[in-house]
């Protein structure tokens, strides 16, 4: 039915594995939805620590009570956006003795398991982490490491819907009363070696850029309200790099007017040169579906902090799918549902890995 419906032989379909709405009619890559992770990496806080913290801080840190499987298993599952904490560490060893175990011995407490038995984060480069010193367990904790497992997955699966990857830029400390470890500053020369080291995994052609988008426009939000964003079809079996931190902005863009030559696409404010991708992590859900009506590429989050699938509440999470959002953000994907009573999890309908935009994908869309 689907060789039919695409108007293909089997040899034809076998060779192009393209989604058939795509195909047909050129759907682009904003007029999809998919479902994403927050804090992608995240193996969760060690038992006795946790137990530690819970008794300074019950209130905080009954927020960071999740954890996600490793990014590999994550995409098998479905997930096509992910997000990584990066924090800056060139000389290497900024993060490699965090305060919490510390803390234990000094209660007399039992240690948990090392984090990094073999030393990876006393070498040079960025790190994957929450938050330093209190949550840095991750299931990659090596920036190149993450990606190295993005890109096995996606050379085993080619011609997949693109892979979303959300960089949130660290160097705060959030609990200064806690936290010992000053991070480093991003400086536009630190994100020029952050996007080195993207490069240093992905090859260019691998990655769908704002050069890409912005084509032969003179900035890239005009490219996106007029020519729109590329095709799906030509864009499978890529990765999409998006900047979370708005504030940072400024600093990236130093020199790289409308991200000419840059690798991420930066959280932008609507209408300046370089806005193709917002973020709306609260909504409201009308003002995304503006956005999305508008040519953005919008990412929501469904659950925030636990507190939805503590209550079981979906009506968040309902808000956002209806939004037209294209990354909708969760800490409870299906393959990872919350443990509280109701289960409460985050999936498309039939557990597609995309499905067509409710709000700006044409009439008759299908990705079946």
């Amino acid at each position: 039915m689907l060789l039919r419906r695409c108007g293909l032989s089997s040899l034809g379909f076998a060779l192009l594995l393209l989604p058939c709405f795509a195909q047909q009619n050129a759907l682009r890559l904003n007029q999809i939805q998919v479902v994403g992770t927050h804090n992608s990496y995240h193996a969760g806080i060690a038992p006795h620590e946790m137990a530690l913290w819970k008794a300074k801080a019950p209130k905080e840190f009954a927020a960071l009570e999740y954890q996600h499987a490793p990014l590999a298993a994550q995409f098998d599952a479905g997930v096509r956006q992910i997000e990584l904490d990066v924090y800056a560490d060139a000389k290497g060893g900024l993060y490699a003795d965090p305060l919490a175990p510390h803390l234990l011995e000094a209660a007399h407490l039992p240690a948990d398991s090392p984090f990094d038995p073999t030393g990876l984060m006393k070498k040079p480069g960025f790190k994957v982490l929450h938050v330093q010193d209190i949550d840095y367990r991750s299931t990659c904790q090596t920036l190149i490491g993450c990606l190295t497992e993005v890109r096995r997955w996606s050379q085993a699966h080619p011609r997949h819907i693109p892979l979303f990857l959300l960089i949130e830029t660290k160097q705060d400390a959030p609990m200064p009363h806690i936290q010992k470890t000053v991070p480093e500053p991003f400086t536009p020369s630190v994100f020029d070696a952050l996007d080195a080291e993207i490069l240093s995994v992905f090859s260019r052609d691998e990655i769908l850029t704002p050069d890409d988008v912005r084509g032969t426009h003179a900035t890239l939000n005009e490219a996106i309200r007029s020519t729109g964003w590329p095709t799906l079809a030509s864009t499978l079996g890529k990765v999409v790099f998006l900047m979370d931190q708005r504030p940072m902005t400024p600093v990236y863009l130093e020199g790289h007017p409308s991200l000419r030559g840059r690798i991420l696409f930066t959280n932008a404010t609507p209408g300046a040169d370089d806005a193709a991708f917002l973020e709306r992590n609260d909504g409201p859900s009308e003002e995304i579906r503006s956005l999305v009506q508008q040519g953005y590429l919008v990412r929501a989050r469904t659950d925030v902090n636990t507190v939805e699938a503590r209550a079981n509440s979906t009506a968040r999470r309902d808000a956002m799918l209806a939004s037209g959002a294209q990354l909708l953000s969760t800490d409870y994907p299906a393959s990872e549902p919350a443990v509280w009573p109701g289960h409460y999890s985050v999936s498309l309908p039939e557990g597609a890995a995309a499905r067509c935009n409710p709000v700006n994908a044409p009439a008759g869309c299908t990705l079946k």
